[in-house]
């Protein structure tokens, strides 16, 4: 994926407009191609279960399934397909990982539902492991409260059935790859959009 030619300076400081010119031709190559690297890392959560009825990668296509079949947009659908994503990797805070991956190609709605979407589930399980189940309530009257809620029940909560509709992979491939076609929001847009 990388080019032939590379830079030679030693600290950025050193560095040339015609250094960076071949920097960003990989850069976005590389960008291009994250949605592939997404789909494998998805993937990761395929066997998965820990301890739960449904592996994680079932209950990330369930979720989009869900929203999928209820008539949600592309942006809000690859929400509910990734947003716990961040499970391999943040045991502690798998939604930030999530928000994180997703923040430069969504809405800051989506991006708020997605990063807190953790603590509005820990309200239905909580109090099984010694936490408050009301920790949702903090956030009581922020924009997205209601938002966040709603995406908690109709699609989170309700995608660890191993008899529920799980669509494919496949079906969700052509979405994910429209919402990271080109980025919203980022400090690299305007360097993007100039290459």
């Amino acid at each position: 994926m990388s080019s032939t030619v590379r830079a030679t300076f030693t600290r950025m400081e050193d560095s040339t407009r015609e250094d960076w010119q071949g920097i960003m031709g990989d850069a976005i190559k590389m960008a291009k191609a994250l949605p592939d690297r997404v789909i494998d890392h998805l993937q990761l959560l395929d066997g998965d279960f820990g301890g739960f009825p449904v592996d994680r990668y079932t209950h990330s296509l369930q979720s989009a399934t869900l929203a999928l079949k209820d008539g949600r947009d592309d942006e809000y659908v690859v929400c509910a397909l990734l947003h716990d994503i961040g499970d391999t990797l943040g045991s502690y805070n798998h939604p930030d990982i999530a928000a994180a991956i997703l923040k430069p190609f969504v809405s800051e709605a989506n991006l708020w539902m997605v990063q807190h979407h953790g603590i509005f589930q820990g309200y239905n399980f909580f109090h099984h492991i010694g936490l408050d189940r009301n920790m949702r309530d903090q956030f009581q009257g922020h924009e997205h409260y209601d938002r966040t809620l709603e995406f908690v029940d109709l699609y989170d909560n309700r995608a660890f059935d191993p008899k529920a509709e799980t669509l494919p992979m496949t079906e969700f491939e052509p979405i994910l790859r429209r919402v990271m076609a080109a980025p919203r929001q980022s400090v690299y847009k305007k360097a993007v959009e100039n290459a």
